[in-house]
């Protein structure tokens, strides 16, 4: 059995895709060779050859799946089942599986996704609020419908802080960085109730009121079932360092603003806010990443 798989969704095309999956083989240390899966819509014909020859010298394993397309029109439904589906194949093949958003970069050897004993699931805060709620204010009715939806026992709801704006929220977790143990089905848990809950009725009214809760809900149930399958105890809270989104580098707390990438495991990032000399150079990134990612950026 595998120590880890890691697991992604694209159309196996986009420049993010690319940058993740050579960084995991760059930067991953003892996990550089560790199996990658490209979840996607697509079959291996409909991926341009180039992209495909490309997938193939990294050793990626295309994996073909399919959704109704009423249902992959609402935003990050792809995602959510894509990830049910790796960890439903990932059974009985790795002792963890990481799943990780495609804007994801690996800097350092990411030890600590082999989780210790009594830990079930690793993960991410948030980085913004956006529609988190404070904890120390009362609960919103959203929430209140996705807690009692979800199951959530009120005695498992704790403190958290989010990684830039600072506030203390509910337990707001990030979608696109997480550590799982397969045998447990916690992503094929997440996504049955995603399913039953996102066109709900009781919903409506914050998704007319503000697109945010349609772009949301699926990290919003994310965070709910974590609450309502495991302990405090259960659920490993990465370091900082993990996950850490560069592009907010100079938004993020003073005491989450290492003075080089080179104190960064995993990373976060856009596109849009790197591709232009000034937003890159704002980064305190170290050689050789700087040079080897201004190359992938095609500075």
């Amino acid at each position: 059995m595998k120590q880890l798989i890691f697991a992604l969704t694209s159309d196996g095309s986009s420049p993010e895709t690319f940058i993740l999956i050579e960084s995991i083989r760059k930067y991953a240390g003892i996990f550089s060779k560790a199996p990658i899966w490209l979840m996607t819509t697509k079959s291996e014909e409909e991926i341009p050859i180039k992209d495909r020859t490309q997938l193939k010298m990294f050793d990626v394993k295309i994996i073909q799946f399919e959704l109704e397309e009423e249902i992959l029109s609402f935003p990050f439904t792809c995602s959510t089942y894509a990830a049910a589906t790796a960890e439903s194949l990932a059974k009985g093949q790795t002792e963890f599986l990481v799943w990780l958003g495609t804007n994801s970069l690996i800097i350092n050897e990411p030890i600590e996704f082999l989780l210790e004993d009594g830990k079930n699931i690793g993960c991410r805060p948030v980085h913004h609020t956006l529609i988190g709620s404070l904890f120390y204010q009362p609960i919103d009715r959203f929430w209140e419908f996705i807690y009692s939806k979800c199951e959530v026992p009120e005695e498992r709801i704790f403190p958290m802080q989010t990684h830039v704006d600072g506030n203390i929220l509910r337990p707001y977790f990030n979608s696109g960085f997480l550590i799982v143990k397969p045998e447990k089905g916690f992503l094929e848990a997440w996504w049955n109730r995603y399913r039953g809950l996102y066109n709900d009725p009781d919903f409506k009214e914050f998704y007319d009121k503000d697109d945010l809760y349609i772009t949301f809900i699926h990290q919003a149930v994310l965070s709910a079932e974590i609450l309502s399958k495991y302990e405090k105890e259960e659920i490993k809270i990465l370091p900082f360092n993990y996950c850490y989104p560069i592009n907010l580098y100079e938004e993020s707390l003073p005491e989450y603003r290492p003075e080089c990438t080179s104190e960064l495991v995993t990373a976060r990032y856009y596109l849009e806010k790197l591709l232009t000399e000034e937003g890159f150079e704002k980064i305190p990134f170290h050689e050789p990443l700087k040079r080897w990612f201004r190359r992938k950026l095609n500075f």
